[in-house]
């Protein structure tokens, strides 16, 4: 956490020692119990006019805080990633959207392209983003966690949000890139880590199980040390020393529970009292 704190400390300290101009440009998060990040995230755009949270009824300091920051925010029970980032952008006031999840933020480089772009932004387009997380003491380089592009920045009278519930995404005609780094503290912690690879795993056994796919005992063996291989020796997750190989075990562990709750999918609905 103090990592974090200084990170913000940083961030402000860069984007408040200069004046910087309004664009109309509407910052979107939508939010659960996310005191500890929301602050950074909204003041690391100082140059939106409007800034829309949806918060799916936090118990935290949440609400509290991103009003503080000048954020307007909405109450919305969860529907599903997708549906829920395509109500937020609803509530926008501008056609141009930057979407960040509550533990993003641009970095100062980032902000100044953004800024320095904005008038030949093409509105046909979805912006990619280079994404830079941040785990257990250091920047992530590699093991497939980085360039990581994500897309943040779209015109919503353009393009719109799909409704998956996981691996929700933007559809736009075209993506261009950016350049400049969006920094992203992914975990709290190694526990924060376990629960969310718990969540985003029953989440993909779910689809999976929608779209009819059937569990195998093959692609449970084999799946998961394929992607420890894959991550921690083919995308170099070993040269970002023991954080890398924690990140890949964590990556294989995560396929493994997917197709586990697949199989337990599957057996509950054969077999429902048992």
């Amino acid at each position: 956490m103090l990592a974090i704190r200084e990170s913000f400390d940083n961030i402000l300290i860069e984007h408040q020692s200069k004046r910087v101009t309004k664009l109309p440009i509407s910052l979107v998060v939508i939010t659960l119990n996310e005191a500890d990040h929301i602050e950074r995230c909204i003041r690391s755009v100082p140059f939106a006019d409007d800034v829309v949270v949806v918060d799916s009824f936090s118990t935290d300091r949440t609400v509290e805080l991103a009003e503080k920051a000048g954020a307007r925010v909405f109450q919305e029970k969860w529907r599903g990633f997708g549906p829920q980032k395509a109500f937020a952008a609803e509530q926008a006031k501008n056609p141009w959207i930057l979407s960040l999840d509550a533990d993003e933020a641009l970095s100062p480089k980032l902000a100044e392209e953004i800024l320095s772009k904005f008038s030949s932004l093409d509105p046909e387009a979805g912006y990619l983003v280079p994404r830079r997380s941040f785990h257990l003491g250091r920047w992530i380089n590699h093991g497939g966690w980085y360039p990581d592009y994500q897309l943040r920045l779209f015109n919503k009278d353009k393009s719109s949000w799909n409704s998956a519930a996981l691996h929700e995404k933007v559809e736009v005609k075209k993506q261009l890139k950016l350049q400049e780094d969006l920094h992203h503290w992914v975990f709290d912690d190694l526990s924060d880590q376990v629960v969310t690879n718990d969540r985003y795993s029953t989440l993909g056994a779910c689809q999976l199980h929608e779209k009819g796919t059937r569990f195998s005992l093959f692609k449970l063996l084999t799946k998961p040390p394929t992607k420890f291989v894959e991550t921690y020796l083919f995308k170099g997750g070993f040269l970002d020393g023991l954080p890398g190989f924690i990140i890949s075990v964590s990556a294989a562990y995560s396929i493994f529970l997917k197709f586990a709750k697949l199989w337990e999918l599957e057996r509950v609905k054969k077999n429902p009292k048992t």
